[in-house]
């Protein structure tokens, strides 16, 4: 009895999974909400950064408390993804990074706040295939990092140093604790955007969920609190689209991976990614360049990873854009 009342709750909580999923008639609801999670979870040992996550961060993500009656600058940060390594490079792709930085009356204190990948951009965007596990191995996690100091140079040099407002210390204290939270349920990194067409009125499949999204959700909040922003210049931001169909829900790891039914498509999954893999020389870059052409262009077929699930994307032209476009601030 005990076994037959589990499969049911089982069968029940699949049940309540699709409804959630496509809604009580049947049809999906777009976009796929971003989902949220209790906690962060620990990293796993296998993912491993080539340039460390918040190195002068608090280890914690404590932010600093402000007093009441402070005053506390507002800036824009925005630079070339890597400007470190590349400088402009990236820049004249309008490839960004995004940040906002605040500087307290009060202290004089200067600090820059970010949210970004804990393991590369890569690693957020592809996974690993390791050859001990049937699934896809992904390294995805994305976190704030807030530390003091505002390299006035990084940010100035190739993009965007701007003061856009002021705050109280308690909007502050405020915003810190709202942070918090959303670094706490937010926890993975999704680099595409995904949606029908390049028109205004296009559907959009998939929301992204990266550096300038926290800095959205930020500039939404600090205004909920009472923020006035402005800017001079037009504020514009770097997305990243795939263009498709109708998206296909495929399911879960445990759904397709291991499963004899779904062998093939696992198979086909696993090979699509293994055009992406890290760490490939430059003659395998090539061959695997000409393969995804192939894949995504000529069999109009992408696999997107989301919600820790997998979609299949019938693609469509123009395929894949990078664009640089205005976001207002709130």
């Amino acid at each position: 009895m005990f076994g037959t009342e589990v499969v049911l709750a089982l069968n029940l909580l699949l049940f309540l999974h699709v409804v959630a999923q496509f809604g009580v008639n049947g049809e999906h609801k777009w976009p796929v909400p971003y989902r949220r999670f209790d906690r962060r979870p620990d990293v796993d040992s296998y993912c491993e950064a080539l340039y460390p996550f918040c190195p002068t961060g608090d280890p914690d993500g404590r932010i600093p408390y402000m007093r009441d009656s402070d005053t506390v600058s507002v800036y824009r940060l925005q630079t070339p993804v890597w400007e470190f390594k590349y400088g402009s490079l990236l820049g004249k792709f309008h490839i960004m990074h995004d940040a906002i930085g605040f500087s307290s009356a009060e202290t004089g204190a200067n600090y820059t706040m970010e949210w970004y990948e804990l393991f590369q951009l890569g690693n957020c965007t592809f996974p690993h295939l390791r050859p001990d596990m049937c699934a896809p191995f992904w390294c995805n996690q994305g976190a704030a990092c807030f530390f003091e100091g505002i390299d006035d140079l990084h940010w100035s040099q190739n993009g965007t140093l701007e003061k856009i407002g002021e705050i109280t210390g308690r909007q502050f204290n405020d915003m810190a604790r709202w942070v918090r939270e959303d670094n706490e349920t937010g926890i993975y990194y999704e680099t595409w955007t995904v949606r029908s067409d390049p028109s205004p009125n296009t559907t959009v499949w998939f929301e992204s969920y990266d550096c300038s999204q926290f800095v959205h959700r930020t500039y939404r909040k600090l205004t909920e609190l009472g923020a006035k922003l402005s800017s001079r210049s037009q504020t514009n931001y770097t997305k990243i689209y795939l263009y498709s169909g109708e998206p296909t829900f495929l399911g879960n790891d445990s759904a397709i991976f291991g499963q004899p039914a779904l062998k093939n498509l696992a198979l086909d999954i696993r090979k699509f990614y293994h055009t992406f893999r890290p760490h490939q020389s430059f003659a395998d870059a090539i061959f695997s360049l000409l393969e995804a052409f192939e894949k995504v262009v000529l069999e109009r077929s992408f696999y997107l990873y989301y919600n820790f699930e997998y979609w299949h994307l019938p693609m469509k032209p123009p395929y894949v854009q990078i664009t640089y476009e205005e976001v207002p601030l709130p």
